[in-house]
């Protein structure tokens, strides 16, 4: 089929997924449905939920129980940046390319919709649990909720929050690198070892891989804010310099940070093809995120 057709067909059916579990807008009342909405369908890669789904390919799994998981990863990664942009935080204008929810819907309502991002995402995997009785499921659902939690993606925009504007060493950098990005990419892959049945070695070892490529995309989206455009990141550039924040460009220069992302690349990647055949796909995606201008 070719990375590219098999990437687009997963894209569309989480998207596909997406609709069918978020209520219309049409229904009462419109204005939340409408922002949750707007933000989830704004565009993006799907890149957390592809990989969870892929993972669990991967491994010999039904993908069909992975949709409604990788789903809520989506929501979850949606209500993040909705608050993230928030002007509490880095009050920013445009996210992909369009105004972001509280420019559109004012604060309250962009507040609501996050809010409402993360609730249903949580009903629509307790639910599958419910339904289901199966172990396997909560475990996914369990190392989601870590991977945005208090151990995982908040704390990191905690970090990150309480460090701007100040002069930061490597090791707290790393600290939100891990926790503000990998942490949620971590949760994707061990939810789609588990749904597949994996076993606790295998999601460790996924999860290592994930680390590696969580703090890669971090790298290559802080490089690509002060060498891509607002046409190409679909966000304003330079917002890092504007808010001060120290970033691996800023410590090691574009180049050495780019061999960094190369690096976290390859060695992901070589974990990843010790899973045989199957892996040609997850191998792909990654190297596809080290090139990437977007």
């Amino acid at each position: 089929m070719g990375f590219k057709n098999e990437m687009a067909e997963k894209r569309a059916l989480v998207d596909d997924w997406l609709d069918r579990l978020i209520p219309p807008q049409t229904q009462y009342p419109q204005v939340i449905y409408e922002a949750m909405r707007y933000s989830v369908f704004v565009g993006g890669k799907r890149l957390r939920p592809v990989m969870l789904i892929a993972v669990c390919e991967m491994l010999g799994g039904d993908i069909s129980r992975a949709l409604p998981f990788a789903c809520a990863i989506e929501m979850i990664h949606t209500y993040s940046l909705i608050h993230d942009d928030l002007p509490a935080l880095d009050n920013d204008d445009y996210r992909r390319g369009r105004l972001t929810s509280h420019k559109q819907f004012g604060e309250d309502i962009a507040i609501l919709a996050g809010d409402a991002l993360l609730g249903h995402a949580f009903e629509i995997m307790s639910g599958e649990i419910v339904k289901k009785e199966d172990i396997n499921l909560a475990k996914a659902m369990n190392a989601i909720a870590i991977g945005a939690g208090v151990n995982g993606m908040l704390t990191g925009q905690v970090v990150d929050v309480i460090s701007e504007g100040k002069k930061i060493d490597k090791s707290t950098l790393d600290f939100i690198h891990l926790n503000k990005t990998a942490a949620m990419i971590q949760g994707a892959f061990k939810a789609g070892a588990y749904i597949a049945g994996s076993n606790e070695q295998t999601a460790g070892l996924l999860s290592k891989a994930a680390e590696k490529i969580g703090v890669a995309f971090q790298i290559q989206d802080d490089i690509l804010d002060v060498t891509g455009t607002f046409e190409e990141i679909g966000k304003p550039v330079l917002s890092d310099e504007k808010n001060d924040k120290t970033t691996y460009v800023t410590l090691f220069g574009i180049e050495a940070s780019a061999e960094i992302v190369k690096r976290l690349s390859e060695e992901a990647c070589s974990i990843l093809s010790g899973f045989g055949g199957k892996s040609g796909f997850m191998v792909e995606l990654v190297q596809s995120l080290t090139d990437r201008r977007n």
